[in-house]
């Protein structure tokens, strides 16, 4: 998709469709007031004559204005003019999209914001994540099904800062895209080798990346990584990204499950939704779109991201209940459910990015348990953290950039269901509180350095459509939160 910034003078009404922002109380935007003096005060009649009057999330079709080119134009609710922020104008734009991406039209214009560079490159924003669609497997859709629209037209008193303003929120798409199509792909396309490649594929954005094979873990002694993939035809692999920009500083450290399918090995899932399990490697995908966008804003920060990837899969060599196996920390770890795997890869991986980079800080984020969806549905994920300064950090990124956390708590009393008769500890506790022992089983890898572990399980596939910006499918969740996150407290 095309999209540019124009001047008002530039944006005629002679073609395509058209969207404009009309605030509660019925008050028009510069736009929408100018389309409509040029249709002859259709808009206005038609505001007057209806219950629509501007609440944010509604809005109002005209069809066909007299004396003008436009097919369609859209009266966007935009709520109350005083709290029209770049929230606001991101999601009024993503809106507009939606409501007329099939309306046979290529050209949409949107005047939303003229007056503001900042919001009308974030309406542009809005435009960019609405229109995401994996559908490279779709060979019959019908025509009228598909979106028409393929340039999109953002009017602002000064295009140039429009377009300058827009550049690092374009390098935020891009990655938050890269991501939802790692998520997307199915499991036969996408396994652990083949996501390496897509990585390593990011090489001429600046990024330094390395990628290990199972000799290598084995090795390291990535005992816990490597046991998930043992039943896999498919070999493990560990994604090492390194961005380089911010001095002689010590990196942060984000770590990324990546299982690339999950049937949950000889602990095997049911049947049911099991297709789902092809974005269990959400995680990985979120800390390979955010190192993406690091290196795409050229941001001035260290950062590494470490990724495990592998496949859980049920054959003769799987492990199994009551294995035991030493952790590349050298602790001794009871496997009693084969489907706590996520947790075992997070272990190696964490350890790894500590003992290889020692890191200010890490972050790690897994589809990690069913547990933090009964908690908390399908809108926020879970944060867990040993640093207060650190979740207070994440926290306000992710309402800053609507990647919504809630702290969960870490007693130290749950961590007596995780002891073993047999083992240092076991991978699982009962079913009470079973995302807070995941997390407290996954600290046991973590030294002095500051942590956070943010469980995405409910988050990186959207199903239904929550908000305009995110199409039912693959979020990309994770990626927006954690460059804000960067952007706030981090670059020198």
């Amino acid at each position: 998709m095309q999209i540019e910034f124009v001047s008002p003078d530039a944006a005629s009404f002679d073609t395509g469709v058209w969207a404009g922002a009309v605030f509660e109380g019925g008050g028009l935007s510069a736009g929408a007031a100018r389309l409509d003096a040029a249709a002859g005060g259709a808009l206005g009649r038609a505001l007057s004559s209806g219950p629509f009057n501007g609440a944010k999330g509604k809005s109002l079709s005209v069809v066909a204005p007299a004396g003008i080119g436009v097919s369609v134009a859209l009266m966007v609710g935009a709520g109350a003019e005083r709290d029209f922020d770049e929230t606001r104008a991101e999601l009024a734009g993503a809106e507009a999209y939606q409501a007329l991406k099939t309306s046979g039209a290529e050209l949409l214009t949107l005047s939303l914001a003229e007056a503001s560079a900042a919001l009308s490159a974030r309406a542009a924003l809005g435009v960019r994540l609405a229109a995401y669609r994996f559908d490279r497997y779709r060979t019959q859709e019908k025509a009228e099904a598909k979106p028409s629209i393929a340039r999109v037209r953002i009017v602002a008193d000064d295009p140039t800062a429009a377009e300058a303003a827009f550049q690092p929120l374009a390098a935020l798409a891009d990655g938050v895209i890269f991501t939802r199509d790692l998520v997307s792909e199915p499991a036969n396309v996408l396994y652990p080798e083949e996501f390496a490649r897509r990585v390593k594929a990011l090489e001429p954005l600046g990024l330094e990346i390395e990628i290990l094979g199972e000799d290598e873990m084995a090795k390291l002694g990535m005992n816990l990584l490597l046991s998930v993939g043992r039943g896999s035809a498919r070999e493990s692999q560990l994604a090492v990204i390194q961005w380089k920009n911010g001095g002689d500083a010590p990196p942060l450290a984000f770590v990324g499950k990546g299982v690339c399918f999950d049937t949950g090995g000889i602990s095997i899932k049911p049947a049911e939704n099991m297709e789902d399990m092809k974005w269990d490697m959400g995680g990985a995908g979120a800390v390979a779109g955010l190192m993406h966008v690091l290196a795409s804003r050229k941001a001035k920060v260290n950062a590494v991201g470490v990724l495990g990837l592998v496949e859980n899969m049920p054959d003769g060599n799987a492990q199994r209940p009551g294995d035991i196996w030493t952790s590349m920390s050298g602790q001794t770890v009871e496997v009693i459910n084969t489907d706590a795997e996520g947790r075992l890869v997070l272990a190696d991986a964490i350890w790894y990015a500590q003992q290889r980079f020692k890191p200010r800080l890490i972050v790690d984020l897994a589809t990690l348990t069913g547990a933090i969806i009964v908690s908390l549905g399908h809108d926020v994920a879970g944060l867990f953290a040993n640093d207060d300064d650190l979740a207070e950090q994440l926290l306000a990124a992710g309402k800053a950039s609507r990647d919504e956390l809630w702290r969960m708590p870490m007693p130290e009393a749950y961590e007596k269901q995780l002891e073993s008769l047999a083992a240092d500890f076991k991978n699982v506790g009962g079913r009470p509180g079973g995302s807070i022992t995941a997390a407290l089983f996954i600290k046991k890898f973590v030294r002095d350095t500051p942590w956070a572990h943010l469980d995405i399980a409910g988050l990186a596939w959207r199903k239904p459509q929550a908000v305009a910006t995110t199409p039912e499918g693959a979020s990309g969740f994770g990626v927006r939160l954690l460059d804000r996150f960067v952007a706030d407290n981090h670059e020198r």
